[in-house]
């Protein structure tokens, strides 16, 4: 069914939306796997997501109706699998650009994927890739952002913002998802032009700490470092006392 409401060519435009589900990821996952062919951008939005995901299985928590919790079906087949990492290079860009619009200078996406306002977490992003053999065949790309709510549980509440705390103002939830669906769009349309350099560039550019000294924890050990890049295959390059290193996810933590 064609989605008027979003102005894009296919990110969207088939918008499925429910009032509660354990993940939107999970859910696409088993609309993918029937047989019944699902078009590429089909998003997947839930008012109430009780089981979200972050990277390697931490909590995502949300307040039922207050926030964006979706997630889209792409599939990046042209995409090498040694460069899948450029999707979510991709995604991260259109991301940092579309609240940038809405919030002005502070947004950053801190490595890999989590999305941060002046030091606090606003958002992220969880890439479930399907390969088959040699070939990328889907990702399915699942987005928590924190929009409409004031309070969260525990210590998050100093460590994460959202985007009414910032404004002071809610936000129509559908008119977000659209802008944020454009942007998506246009950034995936640029990775499959091949524009990868551009998007690494500006990825950089968009990177939290990127060329500036911060502490990180390896192994147990504190460490003093600058963030020099990050690989197609998506590891973080970090120069300490003279020497670069590269960090795979989970290796490193930011101590903010």
């Amino acid at each position: 069914m064609q989605n008027n409401i979003f102005s894009t060519l296919f990110i969207g435009q088939n918008l499925i939306t429910l009032s509660s589900v354990d993940s939107t990821n999970n859910y696409l996952k088993q609309l993918v796997s029937n047989s019944e062919p699902l078009p590429e951008g089909t998003v997947i939005m839930a008012e109430d997501q009780f089981a979200g995901r972050g990277q390697q299985g931490n909590i995502w928590q949300s307040a039922p109706g207050k926030n964006l919790t979706f997630s889209i079906y792409l599939k990046p087949v042209f995409l090498p699998l040694h460069q899948q990492f450029l999707l979510n290079m991709a995604v991260s860009n259109a991301l940092n650009d579309a609240l940038t619009h809405f919030l002005g200078p502070g947004v950053k996406i801190k490595w890999p994927n989590d999305v941060y306002y002046n030091h606090q977490k606003l958002g992220g992003v969880l890439i479930e890739n399907q390969i088959s053999g040699q070939t990328y065949k889907t990702g399915i790309i699942g987005i928590g952002l924190n929009v409409n709510q004031l309070e969260f549980t525990g210590d998050l509440n100093s460590r994460v913002t959202s985007i009414t705390r910032i404004l002071h103002k809610n936000v129509n939830l559908i008119e977000l998802l659209a802008v944020l669906c454009s942007h998506i769009e246009s950034q995936y349309l640029k990775l499959k032009a091949n524009h990868f350099h551009s998007l690494q560039e500006a990825y950089l550019k968009n990177l939290f700490w990127f060329q500036e000294k911060g502490k990180f924890r390896h192994d147990g050990l504190i460490i003093e470092g600058v963030i020099t890049g990050v690989s197609e295959q998506g590891l973080l390059m970090i120069s300490s006392g003279g020497v670069e290193k590269a960090y795979q996810f989970k290796e490193i933590e930011f101590l903010i």
